[in-house]
């Protein structure tokens, strides 16, 4: 892979993995309830299953998925409905799982990665992202797995990065002495970008 290619698909990675998304959302409430050190799990979580996507993609199993709609709807109105849900819990629930809670307990390192990972797992638009981007810049001349091992690599640490980044956002905006209005606060834009992003999910669809 030569130099300028390799800039091309870190610049476009990263504009796509910044920008916010239902994974961002999650990992901030988690730096928001739980510490930005803390919500690193969460962010581990959602970088490991964006490697899983990675590895399905560079394998072909990815077109496979995608080719078969039923396996393709089920993952994402799997991913729907676990957004929903966890939308409706941040803004109704005083215990959702994605609520910050002022004092409360903190979630331990194996939930806020296992939750990570479900909400990135489910959501079909980073599997369609790998398996569109990918072909794109390999150099079939060159040998191909070291090329797919950087691009993976590379992957990987700007989920780490960005997601990190939102993590120790969160964690700022509720340090501090934080009132009451801006916890709820906190809560129902967190609960309402969820749903949007549920929503948005509903509608994606591979085209043919």
């Amino acid at each position: 892979m030569q130099f300028d290619t390799y800039l091309i698909f870190l610049v476009t990675t990263a504009v796509v993995v910044f920008s916010p998304g239902a994974a961002a959302v999650a990992v901030a409430s988690q730096g928001a309830a739980n510490g930005g050190r803390r919500a690193f799990g969460g962010v581990l979580g959602i970088a490991s299953a964006n490697a899983v996507y990675f590895a399905l993609s560079a394998t072909g199993i990815a077109s496979l998925i995608i080719a078969s709609n039923m396996v393709f709807s089920a993952i994402k109105w799997v991913g729907v409905g676990y957004l929903v849900w966890l939308g409706l819990t941040a803004l109704f629930t005083p215990a959702g799982a994605i609520r910050v809670k002022r004092g409360g307990q903190q979630s331990s390192l194996k939930a806020l990665f296992a939750q990570g990972f479900v909400i990135e797992f489910a959501n079909p638009k980073a599997l369609l992202y790998f398996a569109a981007i990918l072909p794109q810049f390999l150099n079939i001349d060159s040998a191909i797995l070291p090329q797919i091992l950087v691009m993976g690599l590379t992957t990987f640490l700007i989920d780490l990065t960005s997601y990190t980044a939102y993590a120790f956002l969160g964690d700022r905006l509720t340090r501090g002495g934080v009132k009451n209005w801006v916890v709820n606060l906190v809560n129902k834009c967190a609960g309402a970008a969820l749903l949007y992003a549920g929503f948005r999910m509903a509608g994606v669809s591979v085209m043919r």
